[in-house]
């Protein structure tokens, strides 16, 4: 791996750090009643509506997500000279990470709020589909075609 790949890992490997970091602040918040707990766990309205839009954030981000980087990686970076490709690959790997971000947090605002599993299971489902964006040294060689 020459510089840039190198310096492109240590730019994904921060990301996801901190993709991971803005949850657990969120729960922490939760936890200690720094942030409304169970607000809505007695209303059955605003209940269903939040877990509406939790379910449907989940079922549409997620695979978006994961699709869309496979396709921008065929279509835009893979044509690209190799800083472009670099510049392209840590944008839309960062882009791909704030998606799953926004369905993660969605919806752990959402079962803090409810105290209903919903929430909990939609964004356990962002939380796993993150671990096929976990940036790695080969994975990286793999898509930028540097073998």
């Amino acid at each position: 791996m020459d510089l840039n790949s190198t310096s492109l890992y240590k730019t994904l490997k921060i990301q996801y750090v901190v993709f991971w970091a803005l949850p657990f602040l969120m729960m922490i918040g939760f936890e200690t009643d720094l942030l409304p707990v169970g607000i809505y766990a007695d209303d059955a309205r605003m209940q269903y509506l939040l877990e509406t839009v939790g379910i449907l954030s989940a079922i549409a981000i997620v695979p978006v997500s994961l699709k869309l980087f496979a396709y921008v990686l065929k279509k835009k970076i893979d044509p690209a000279d190799m800083l472009r490709a670099f510049t392209l690959y840590a944008r839309w790997s960062a882009i791909r990470l704030l998606l799953l971000e926004v369905v993660i947090l969605i919806n752990l605002f959402i079962y803090y709020l409810t105290f209903d599993s919903v929430g909990g299971l939609c964004a356990l489902i962002g939380a796993t589909a993150s671990f096929f964006c976990m940036p790695g040294k080969t994975k990286i060689q793999k898509d930028l075609n540097l073998e």
